[in-house]
């Protein structure tokens, strides 16, 4: 990876351009992380008509979700053209009609239509305006739905700041961060610039988040859940 992708925000386009194995795991962590706990959660609060996940990489949530449930419209969104052409690519190999891929850069999300469940996952640490971005996509839902996402706390912003001093002693070969680039690429959660907690969320959506394990009590937490919880805010 070049050093000019990482400026505070990652320039996704490059990165998906020149992405290789490691790249892609790094940026699918719904796939092994979120995916259990989806599901439990669609369970519990019933099956959405319309979904939406935005920031969605190679697409681990909007694929699961289109095979679980069939007659549910799916939406994948993301920044970077690149993905979202595999993505549309994959999507019509496997004959998945219910299925579409869209651009939108966040904070600014204004799609032509509402979603019962919105979801956000590992995206929020890369936007600046994450107060404008958390209104968009909360405007964007039903009323009834659900917005979902991951956000990072303050005490995530510690580990990574011990991380940043020493992140070759941190971050070895089996890490899907790069140790040379690990500052760059977190610039925005370093400097406090996007970290959220229940009351900032509150304040910007006039809504408590509720903890998505006191809904998908069977699935595993992840090893991250308390420096970055996996939240949703009913609306």
């Amino acid at each position: 990876m070049s050093d000019s992708l990482y400026d505070g925000t990652i320039d996704w386009t490059r990165y998906w351009e020149d992405a290789d194995r490691n790249d892609r795991k790094d940026a699918s962590a719904s796939a092994d992380l979120i995916v259990g706990p989806l599901r439990e959660f669609f369970e519990q609060r019933g099956v959405p008509g319309s979904y939406a996940d935005v920031g969605c990489g190679p697409g681990a949530a909007v694929f699961e979700t289109a095979e679980w449930y069939p007659e549910t419209t799916v939406v994948g969104y993301d920044s970077a053209e690149p993905i979202l052409e595999e993505n549309r690519e994959k999507a019509h190999r496997g004959l998945r009609g219910n299925i579409s891929f869209e651009r939108t850069v966040l904070p600014e999300f204004d799609p032509d239509q509402q979603f019962d469940v919105i979801s956000a996952f590992y995206t929020l640490c890369y936007v600046d305006e994450v107060d404008q971005a958390l209104v968009n996509l909360f405007d964007a839902v039903a009323p009834g739905g659900y917005l979902l996402f991951t956000y990072h706390n303050r005490y995530a912003q510690s580990i990574f700041e011990s991380i940043a001093e020493s992140p070759h002693e941190y971050l070895d070969e089996t890490s899907p961060w790069d140790p040379d680039h690990f500052a760059d690429r977190f610039e925005l959660l370093l400097a406090g610039e996007n970290l959220l907690s229940y009351r900032r969320i509150h304040d910007v959506l006039e809504t408590w988040p509720q903890s998505i394990w006191s809904i998908a009590g069977k699935a595993d937490r992840y090893d991250a859940w308390r420096q970055n919880p996996l939240v949703f805010v009913p609306k």
